[in-house]
C-alpha cells in the first residue's frame, strides 16, 4: 500500500520530469525554428527580430538568430555594396537589470529615425498600442545605445526581413533586460502575415523577451503573432529598406549577413 508521504514524492517527481520534457521540447523547438529561419528575431531578431526573430525572428542569445549553413556559389558573386562608409565612432557597450521607468507620454505621436549608411529609415511609432516598447526604444537612443550598430541579419527566402538592434553584431546581443510583448492583435496581421512597411520586435520564441533587436518586413512575411508590431516605415524609408535587400545576403541560402553594410549611424526617437 503506497503511504500518503510515497505518494507525495510520486507526485513531486512526475511534476519535475514534467518540467524538465517541456524545456527540453522548447529547447528542441526553438533548433528546429532556427534551422529555418526563425532575435530575432529576434531579435534575432533580434540580431538576429529579431528581429530579436521567431523560432523565427530569434534573439541568438537563447537561440541562434541565423541558420547554420555552408556558404552555396551564389554567395561568392554578391551584388555591389549599395552603402556609404559608416560614420567615425564605436558601440557603446552598455547594459541594465531592467525595464526603464516609464517616461514617454502615451497619448503622444513618436518617430524612430534611424540615419544609416544606405540612407533614412522613418518610422512612425505605435505609441498608445505598444508603450513598453516605444518607451524603451526612446530610452536606449537617447543612451546612444543603438549608434554605429549593424543590422545584422537579412532573410530572403519566406520570409523577408531585416534584423537590426544588437550591439554585438552577432545576433545574441541586447540590453540586459527584456519588455513585455505587446500589441499581438493589431489589425494589420492579419492570416498571421506581417505586411511591408512594419517594424517589430524580434524575441526568442518565448513570451515577453524581447529586448533590442527589432526587425523591419520589406516584403509580406508569413509569421505567427509573436511579435510586437511597434511601428511603420515610411515610404522613402522602405525604398532604402528595398535596396538593402536587393543587394542579398551572404550565405546564399536565403539567411544570413546583408551583402549592403547596414550601419544605423544614429538612432533618434522624436516626440511629435
Amino acid at each position: 500500500m503506497v503511504t500518503q508521504e510515497q505518494r507525495k514524492r510520486q507526485l513531486a517527481r512526475e511534476k519535475f520530469l514534467r518540467q524538465q520534457q517541456r524545456r527540453t521540447a522548447a529547447r528542441r523547438k526553438a533548433r528546429v525554428r532556427n534551422s529555418v529561419i526563425a532575435s530575432v528575431l529576434g531579435v534575432i531578431l533580434v540580431g538576429s527580430l529579431a528581429l530579436y526573430t521567431s523560432g523565427v525572428m530569434k534573439d541568438d542569445d537563447k537561440a541562434s538568430a541565423s541558420a547554420e549553413t555552408t556558404p552555396s556559389a551564389a554567395a561568392t558573386s554578391k551584388a555591389p555594396d549599395p552603402c556609404e562608409k559608416p560614420a567615425a565612432g564605436k558601440v557603446e557597450t552598455q547594459s541594465w537589470k531592467k525595464e526603464p521607468a516609464m517616461s514617454i507620454d502615451k497619448s503622444a505621436k513618436y518617430t524612430l529615425d534611424l540615419a544609416t549608411t544606405c540612407g533614412k529609415i522613418d518610422i512612425a511609432l505605435k505609441t498608445s498600442a505598444a508603450p513598453h516598447t516605444v518607451n524603451s526604444f526612446d530610452f536606449l537612443a537617447n543612451k546612444g545605445f543603438f549608434d554605429h550598430t549593424k543590422c545584422h541579419r537579412l532573410t530572403t527566402n519566406g520570409i523577408y526581413v531585416l534584423q537590426c538592434g544588437d550591439p554585438t553584431g552577432s545576433g545574441s546581443g541586447g540590453p540586459g533586460y527584456t519588455i513585455p510583448d505587446e500589441n499581438l492583435k493589431d489589425k494589420s496581421l492579419k492570416d498571421n502575415v506581417y505586411p511591408a512597411g512594419t517594424v517589430a520586435m524580434a524575441n526568442t520564441g518565448q513570451a515577453h523577451t524581447g529586448g533590442s533587436q527589432f526587425f523591419l518586413v520589406y516584403q509580406d512575411s508569413q509569421l505567427p503573432p509573436n511579435y510586437t508590431p511597434f511601428g511603420t516605415i515610411s515610404e522613402s524609408g522602405m525604398k532604402v529598406l528595398k535596396k538593402i535587400a536587393a543587394a542579398g545576403e551572404s550565405t546564399g541560402a536565403g539567411d544570413g549577413a546583408p551583402n549592403a553594410t547596414v550601419v544605423i549611424n544614429k538612432a533618434t526617437v522624436t516626440k511629435s
